[in-house]
């Protein structure tokens, strides 16, 4: 949910984003596929035939909307900076998680991105970075007229959902604002 320019980074963290495009795109795709499966359960759960479903779905917009972070530079917890990245944001990573921002100052060099050790500052990953919002549209008939409730009920099943998988620890809430036109 980062993403990097940075062939180092690139090959120390095999799973980040090598543009702002992939990262949206990786999250649109993860919340999208998984708002899909909660309704196509819930329509297999009220015994729909397949064709019905895939109608459905087809009728469902998503539009995510997410500013990833870039990575430029990343760093272990326990790795020493190096002199070539000092004066920068390093991203902390742990298991291919960005767990914070090291700012290291000037004469850091040889220091680590712990909390604690002079002259090196741990920050919060910023909310922006934290943050996705989107919006759920349909043409089909009966879902638009679906209330508030049925539609909570959606969101609340794709964050567990969402939890659940390896991603886990970064969906742990979300709400639904149902509007009508």
């Amino acid at each position: 949910m980062v993403y990097s320019t940075a062939a180092d980074v690139q090959a120390r963290v095999p799973g980040i984003s090598t543009s702002v495009a992939g990262a949206k795109g990786f999250v649109e795709r993860l919340v999208m596929q998984t708002i899909f499966d909660v309704l196509e359960r819930q329509a297999r759960s009220a015994l729909l035939p397949d064709t019905v479903i895939s109608t459905i779905l087809g009728h469902l917009r998503v539009q995510i909307s997410y500013e990833p972070m870039n990575c430029q530079t990343v760093v272990s917890p326990d790795l020493a900076l190096v002199a070539e990245h000092e004066m920068k944001e390093h991203c902390i990573v742990v298991s291919n998680t960005v767990t914070g921002i090291c700012d290291a100052m000037q004469g850091a060099v040889g220091m680590m991105c712990k909390a604690g050790v002079a002259q090196v500052t741990i920050k919060n990953v910023p909310s922006t970075a934290l943050t996705i919002s989107g919006t759920l549209s349909t043409t089909n008939i009966i879902m638009a007229n679906w209330s508030r409730a049925m539609w909570q009920n959606v969101v609340n099943k794709a964050v567990r959902m969402l939890a659940s998988d390896p991603f886990g620890s970064h969906f742990f809430s979300a709400f639904a604002t149902v509007g009508g036109s």
